[in-house]
Formats: structure tokens, sequence, C-alpha cells
């Protein structure tokens, strides 16, 4: 049975306690987990790797060491979280291929740039620090460094290193926290110091001036920036944007080679994007693909076009518009400041705290080192008199209780001053150390008076940051790998773009049912059709070309040619592509340019001009374009010639005909249309076409046909628009076809 009472409990509201737990755990992976500090550009386990490295003697110069001896330093010591999870962000740190300035050296198997999770467990690899790991530890015994105790509070932990180098920019790092993110992209160390020395001579400087030191991001893979300069100082202005990058893409012998990738891309990902759109038969211009990296080249990546006609220029930018050979790259520079804040910063005032925080690393050196020297000149200082006063000395020690007590009176020395005389060793009371003892001391007033100078002038302090950027610079930096090209973002082609241009006849039958055959020799006529069913019409053209339907009702629709059946079997019934409204027919169909000109009309004597693209609708249900007179009937879609000087051509019932010139009919989008012929009662119209100037007419009746020559039309049937037109001979008053001869 309990016996605790009432009064050892806390009682809280649910409400109150859940809110105050979760803000502790945002707080918690906010400040020391997520997000890089702005300092020295490291994550709290970034940081504690690599002081736990320095601490087991791990420098660039040493022996490697197992990675597992490592990881257990850190997460025994400072680091208490999983060991998977640990290593794996000692692994970021050493590949190239995601860090521009690797922090740690690595043997064995560390992953590839093909796929960086393949690094082999910690038990085979070696480690130890890269030289570049040096710009941030080199200042650690230095006294700039503030210390916090561990987790357990058995040992001491730096709270932040102190970076020489500005490391938040040059690696870059990515982080989620709670409600906020973090993304930065690497940069090249020497231009980022070049920035850095012009900042500290100005403060005040335009983010246009520091933009002509750091123009933009540079990625350890070396693909190009392709972002215009207006998007890129957008995003450095306010911290948050997007980089767009692609892959470099060269030209051998008729193939492209990739030969860099955008940062964190697969090249194996990227073939397979290829490979999955070459099989559903969406690339038919490329022929093959080979991965040919190898140790002496990285990443080559090689795709063959299927022949020497196909643009290169068109297919790298589809692929680049439908692989991840370009990319956008997100940036975020949210870091946490010298204030213990995340904030997401511009570039400028970026670069601006970390030299803040940089003149106090330096500062606090400078007070460190000149506390050593003051301390070991009054050391120094202490033993001079001893050396001045041996024989006294030598007396006091000999014959006195407590030689430091009377020593301190006799001379007026400090504790300090005669805990060292006391220290002092037999040999050094040659009279060869006196003159070793006033060199030291010359030496060390010169350091104090230089130390003591640069403390107290800005510009000393300034002009030493600024020598220890360049050295730093010098040594650890090298050239941009990243290029900035002005390209245009990528876009795919269109789906007939991608289709073969192979010719075709597009078959249409009097119940609605379509087919495709190959060429434009085809008898559609001949064809074998459903019982009941016959030909209606025919079209010829390219698989790479749109098909339009135009409907009873005036609608129109559109397909892709190359998705039609096969002309092998029935085809297939239009209702299960388009959805028309109920009891319409099709009356007929065009294949050609979108810009192709045609007449549209209907048998009540109404037309106009239009062009296919504008009967062209995505949706199934069409797009009406043609307003058909009550108890009319829709024309069939007549094509018109390049010439305004043709004529358009209608035949009516009754027999007769009427030419007028094509420019009195109008070109509209939609509507009823202007009219074509003058008719009287039931007289309709049953025939008409466009035709060139100089171009015959072949009027076709039953089995016989008659070719009306220009001069023959312009003599007896060419009239003005609207009028009645003129009787064809008595055996071509019944005619079923009007067509250019």
């Amino acid at each position: 049975m309990s016996t605790e009472t009432p009064a050892e409990h806390e009682s809280l509201p649910l409400k109150v306690f859940t809110e105050k737990a979760y803000l502790d755990y945002s707080m918690y992976v906010v400040l020391d987990r997520a997000l890089p500090h702005i300092g020295d550009g490291l994550k709290p386990v970034q940081r504690r790797i690599v002081y736990a490295m320095s601490e087991l003697g791990l420098s660039a110069g040493a022996k490697y060491k197992k990675s597992a001896r490592t990881v257990g330093d850190v997460i025994g010591k400072f680091h208490p979280h999983g060991d998977s999870a640990c290593y794996e962000a000692m692994v970021l740190m050493a590949q190239p291929f995601v860090y521009r300035h690797p922090v740690v050296d690595g043997q064995g198997n560390w992953g590839s740039a093909d796929d960086p999770k393949s690094f082999a467990a910690m038990r085979y690899t070696e480690s130890r620090l890269a030289p570049y790991a040096g710009a941030l530890l080199a200042e650690v015994g230095m006294g700039t460094v503030d210390w916090q105790p561990n987790f357990d509070g058995t040992l001491k932990e730096p709270k932040i290193l102190p970076a020489r180098v500005p490391n938040v920019l040059l690696n870059g790092t990515q982080g989620i926290a709670v409600g906020m993110a973090t993304d930065i992209p690497p940069h090249n160390l020497r231009e980022v110091v070049k920035a850095a020395i012009h900042l500290l001579k100005t403060p005040n400087a335009r983010l246009e001036t520091i933009l002509g030191y750091v123009p933009a991001p540079d990625f350890p893979t070396g693909c190009e920036i392709i972002s215009p300069p207006d998007d890129l100082r957008s995003v450095y202005e306010t911290g948050n944007g997007q980089v767009r990058v692609r892959a470099v893409i060269e030209r051998e012998d008729g193939a492209l080679v990739v030969t860099a990738l955008p940062h964190q891309t697969s090249g194996s990902k990227v073939l397979e994007q290829i490979a999955n759109q070459m099989r559903a038969k969406k690339l038919p211009m490329v022929e093959d693909l080979r991965d040919e990296s190898d140790h002496e080249n990285p990443t080559r990546l090689v795709i063959v076009p299927r022949s020497n006609r196909v643009d290169l220029d068109q297919l790298t930018a589809h692929l680049c518009a439908t692989t991840d050979l370009e990319k956008g790259i997100r940036v975020n520079l949210n870091v946490i400041g010298l204030d213990g804040r995340p904030r997401v910063r511009g570039l400028v005032d970026l670069l601006n705290e970390w030299l803040d925080f940089r003149r106090q690393t330096v500062t606090r050196r400078l007070q460190h080192r000149l506390q050593q020297v003051m301390d070991r000149l009054h050391i120094l200082d202490g033993l001079l008199i001893a050396y001045l006063n041996i024989d006294e000395v030598i007396r006091i020690i000999r014959t006195e209780d407590d030689p430091k007590a009377v020593m301190m009176a006799q001379f007026k020395i400090s504790e300090i001053q005669a805990d060292a005389i006391l220290n002092l060793r037999l040999r050094h009371l040659m009279k060869l150390e006196e003159m070793k003892i006033r060199g030291e001391q010359a030496e060390l007033e010169a350091e104090r008076k230089t130390l003591e100078d640069t403390l107290g002038s800005d510009d000393k302090l300034t002009a030493l940051i600024t020598d220890e950027l360049k050295a730093d610079a010098e040594k650890y930096g090298d050239d941009r790998r990243s290029p900035l090209v002005e390209r245009e973002v990528a876009q795919a082609l269109s789906e007939t773009d991608l289709v073969p241009a192979e010719p075709i006849t597009v078959v249409l039958s009097k119940l609605g049912w379509i087919r495709a055959a190959k060429g434009h020799n085809v008898d559609a006529e001949s064809l074998n059709y459903k019982a009941g069913d016959s030909f209606l019409a025919a079209v010829p053209g390219k698989t790479n070309q749109t098909l339009i339907l135009l409907d009873s009702t005036g609608r129109g629709y559109q397909l892709p040619a190359h998705k039609l059946p096969s002309a092998r079997g029935q085809g297939e019934p239009l209702s299960g592509r388009v959805n028309p409204p109920a009891g319409a027919s099709f009356v007929g169909l065009s294949l050609g340019d979108p810009a192709q000109r045609i007449l549209v009309g209907s048998a009540a004597g109404y037309g106009f001009v239009t062009q296919l693209s504008e009967l062209e609708s995505r949706n199934k249900a069409g797009k009406a374009v043609l307003t058909v007179p009550k108890s009319s009937a829709v024309l069939p879609m007549a094509p018109v010639g390049g010439s305004d000087g043709g004529l358009v051509c209608v035949v009516s019932a009754e027999g007769r005909l009427l030419a007028f010139p094509l420019s009195e009919l109008p070109e509209l989008s939609r509507g009823k249309g202007n009219k074509l012929i003058a008719l009287k009662g039931e007289d309709r119209i049953v025939a008409w076409c466009a035709i060139d100037a100089e171009q015959s007419l072949k009027l076709v009746s039953g089995a016989r046909h008659i070719v009306l020559k220009p001069a023959d039309l312009h003599d007896a049937y060419v009239g003005k628009r609207a009028s009645r037109g003129t009787f064809l001979p008595r055996g071509f008053r019944s005619v079923i076809v009007a067509e250019p001869a």
C-alpha cells in the first residue's frame, strides 16, 4: 500500500502538461539536433564526432582507426543516441560527393554517388580527420571555447568549435526540426573568404557587391547552375528560394554523354527514368543507354539516339525536363545565431554575423595568449631574482623551516614566483640559465606589446583576421566546380513530338467505327466492315498529327492519331473514346497541321472558314463549333488551300453549282457562319469544296464524273456569295462528291 501523501504529487491540467512537454521537445530538436550553429556550421552530433576524433588523436596525419571505436567514444562520452544514426552522420562528413570540403577522411567503403547509402558497416571501415578539420579544431585549446558538461556530467565538451572559416556556408547542411527546416547548399571556400574580407573592410556593403564574389553555390559534383542572376539574387537576399541545376551533358560521336550530375542525384536512377520512358514507348528517338562510369570517369552516362536526324538539343531538353538531369535545389538559410535563436538570414547578414563570431573568437584567443605571456613574464621575474641572489636563496632553502614564506618576505615575490623557484632543478642553476631567462623575457615582452597593440586597435585586429582568412583559403580552397550557365528551364516535348511521323490513313465508318491503316495508298472502301456498317470517310496524314472529328451537332473532338486502333481489324467505336450528345453521329474527320484552314458549314446554306486548332478539345464531350439550324445537317469538313485567291464551290440538291471567291467568306472560331448560296423550299447543300484559282473541279454523280476546268467555272458558275448559282448539265444534277481535280 502506498504511503505517499497528496502533497508529494504535482497536479497539472493535461492541456498544460502536453503543451509544455511538446514545446520542450521542439526546442530540443531545434537547438540540439536539427539546425547548425552559425559559428562552426555544425549540428551537435557532427560537433561531437569531430571533437571526439580529435580527443582520440585522429588528426589528418595519424593512422586510421576503426570507425566503430570513434562511434563508441562519441555515444559513450558525448552523444547518448543510436550508433547507426551517429555513424551515418559521420559517413556524410566523409563523402566527397556530399560535402564540398569533407571533414572526415575515410578508408574502406564509404558509399558512392550512385548509392550514398551503400557504405559498409562501421566495424569494417576506418577513419581519421581530414586536413580541413584543422580549420575547425586548431584553436580549441587557446581559450576560445565555452565548455559545458556532457550528458552525465563527467566530462566537458565544447559548446561551439572555433571555426577559422565560415563552414556554415562551405559544406552546407540539411535538417528538419519542429516547425522549421534548414537547407544550406555548399559554397566555394575562396569565393566566400573574398566576400568575408570585403565585409570586414566594408560592413555595410551591398548585396550586389557580395554577389560579385559569391555568385552562386558550388556543388561538389560539378553540375551546371542555370538559375538566372535575378533568381540567385532573390535567394541570397531573403535566404529562401530555389537554385536550378543541370547535369553537364556533352556530345561525342553523335551521342549524349553525361559527365556530371546534379547534387545528390543518382546516375542509376536517371538511367532507370530514361529506360522507363523507352519501355513505355515515350522516347522513340533513343536507341541505347550505357553506364560507362569507372574510377577515371566517376560519372559517364551515354545516351545513344536512334539516328543522326534526331535533334539533340530537343532530346537534351526533354530528358532534363522528365528526369533528374535537371532539378531545383531548395535553399533555406536557417541557422542558430549568436543569440541562440534560429532565424533565416540573407547572405550579407549571415556573413556579417559569422564575422562577429570570428572577431570574438580571435579576441578571446589573443587575450588568452596575452594572459599566458603575462603569467610567464611574472615567473621569469621571480626566477631572475633567484639567480641574482642564488647564494641567499640556497641558504634559505637549507636553513629555514618555511622557505617559501621567507623568500616571499625577503625578496618581495609572489607565491607563484616562490613556487617556481622552489621547483627549480639543480642543473638549471647555471650562469647560462640567466642569459636564457633574459632572452625569453625579451621575446615575451615583444609578443606582449604586439598582442596589446592588436587588441587595442580594430584595424590591426581586422588585418589579422584578414591574413588568417587568406592563409586558410590558400591552404584548403580550390577552384569553382559548378559553372554558371545561362539556360532556359528545360521543357518536355509534347506527346505528338515524341511520336515518329509515319504515314497513315484514318478510316471512319457510318456507324462511328475508327481505325488507322499504314500508308496512304489504302482502298478504304474495300476494307472489311461490320454487318450493317459501311465506309463514310477517310483522310491521309501522319502518326504525329492530331485527328479532328466533327459530329452532326456541330461539335469538334480531337484524338491522337498514333493511339488509333490498327486497320487489321474492324477498329473501335468512337463512343469509347469521346462522349458526343445522345443521337449524334460523326459526319467528317480531318488530319493535318493545327493551323490548316478548313470549311465548316451546314446543309442549310451557311458556313465559315476556321482552323483545325479551333476544333481541338481535350474534353471528351467535345467543343461546340458550328451552330446548326433546326432540321439541317452538318456538312463534312473541306480543306482550304494556302491561297486566298481560291474559290468555294457549293452544289445544291436541285443541281445548282455556285463558285464564289474564298475571300468573301469570313474566318471565325465558332458560330453559324455566313450564307453560302440562296436556297428555296426544300433545297439544301449536298456537296462542297475549296479549290485554288487555277485548279479544276471534279464532280461525281453515280458512276459518272465530270471535270470543270478553270475557264469553264469562270464562264458559267462563278458568282457572288449567297446567289442562286447555275444549273449543272442534266446528267450531273445528282452530285455525290465535289472535290479539287
